[in-house]
């Protein structure tokens, strides 16, 4: 066996960052951004009233004056007037600064009096005014390398750029397998099971900014598993959910090399999730994920989703952690990494007592996973410890 961090390095060294393309900046968000963004003008594009009130050109205090109003400056509509000593604006938010003001007295510090107004209270050191260039410049550049978000879409858009170079999102083809599967709305015998595994997948996939091809079931014969791998053509990642143990109707874990797959690795030093392995099935990247559907959500959160990440243009990195403090005191862990199904609260996470590999509701209740390092000592409560969150 290999630890988990030898598997997700191995893992990486199967994938290529996907090819870029251009898209519209309405369909930039959640995409991961290929080349950098760079920006068109500089934000404002002039000096800017951040107040209501009168532009003023006179540094100094101006309380008990009265100055000549000689124009007015709205959002989108400059006054191409300069302004001199004993004159005033009318100013309104985000409009440009006219020609000769150097800064704005508020409107609450005023009284107008027909073509006059009169300044009633005045703080020079506050000048109300956003700078050019002050949130950035023409030429800044928004680094590539990142899954865009919607605060940096608003942040391209006032850069003026209408479309971004983005890597194009991984397909991934998911497959279950097993006899003893049905689909969902079905009616199973009664030696059969709910096909769950999959759907779960799927959704980590979408989670993770990837397309999700959901396959039919497979069963336990040579010729479907075949059949199965011939429908996975095109995708990017192949994801297969059991078959990857050594039982004699687990037939990804026997003839791999007929099957057109070439494994990397085999088992891993973990708990849930051993019978785990990875390799180019006819040069398409594949993990094989145990079949027992907490052992298959936890290890798709593990491998599969950063292999998505690295697929679509992002730094191969493990999958986000946490520290977090324990509410009750843990035994020695053994020699597996242990990922704990746990719930948060207000003494901090605690696992579930069971931490059996078939019990889905368990994982559905779940916040996050303590993750236990191979021979962790014993821990006590109040202790920070590694966790992996569940939820956002």
């Amino acid at each position: 066996m290999i630890s988990v961090s030898e598997a997700l390095t191995g893992i990486f060294d199967l994938l290529t960052p996907l090819p870029a393309e251009t898209v519209s900046l309405r369909a930039a968000s959640g995409r991961v951004l290929a080349e950098d963004a760079v920006a068109g003008r500089d934000q404002p594009p002039f000096d800017a009233a951040v107040m209501d009130g009168y532009a003023v050109a006179e540094a100094g205090s101006l309380v008990g004056k009265t100055l000549r109003v000689v124009g007015e400056a709205a959002a989108g509509h400059a006054l191409d007037l300069r302004i001199g000593p004993g004159e005033a604006a009318r100013i309104f938010t985000g409009a440009p600064m006219p020609p000769g003001a150097c800064r704005v007295i508020m409107q609450e510090d005023t009284r107008a009096e027909g073509g006059t107004v009169a300044i009633v209270e005045d703080d020079p050191e506050n000048i109300f005014v956003r700078p050019l260039g002050s949130d950035f410049r023409s030429g800044d550049h928004l680094k590539a390398g990142r899954r865009l978000t919607p605060m940096d879409v608003v942040l391209l858009a006032a850069m003026n750029l209408a479309e971004v170079r983005v890597t194009r999102p991984p397909t991934v083809a998911i497959l279950s397998t097993g006899d003893e599967l049905v689909l969902p709305g079905d009616t199973p015998r009664a030696d059969q099971i709910i096909a769950s595994n999959g759907f779960g997948l799927a959704a980590l996939a979408e989670q993770a900014g990837a397309e999700a091809r959901l396959l039919p079931v497979v069963r336990d014969r040579m010729e479907a598993l075949e059949a199965a791998f011939d429908l996975c053509s095109g995708a990017d990642l192949i994801v297969t959910s059991g078959g990857a143990s050594v039982g004699d109707h687990d037939l990804l874990g026997r003839d791999l090399s007929a099957l057109g797959l070439t494994r990397n690795f085999y088992k891993v030093a973990m708990r849930p999730g051993k019978p785990l392995m990875a390799g180019k099935l006819r040069g398409t990247p594949m993990i094989g994920l145990p079949g027992n559907p907490v052992s298959s959500m936890v290890c798709g959160m593990i491998f599969m989703q950063p292999a998505l990440h690295a697929l679509a243009g992002l730094p191969p990195q493990p999958s986000r952690r946490d520290r977090l403090q324990l509410a009750v005191d843990l035994p020695e862990n053994g020699g597996r990494e242990h990922y704990m199904r746990s719930r948060l609260g207000p003494e901090g996470v605690t696992p579930f007592t069971s931490q059996d590999s078939s019990l889905q509701k368990v994982m559905s209740e779940a916040d996050a996973l303590i993750v236990r390092p191979p021979h962790d000592p014993a821990r006590k409560a109040g202790e920070y410890i590694e966790t992996v969150p569940l939820r956002p």
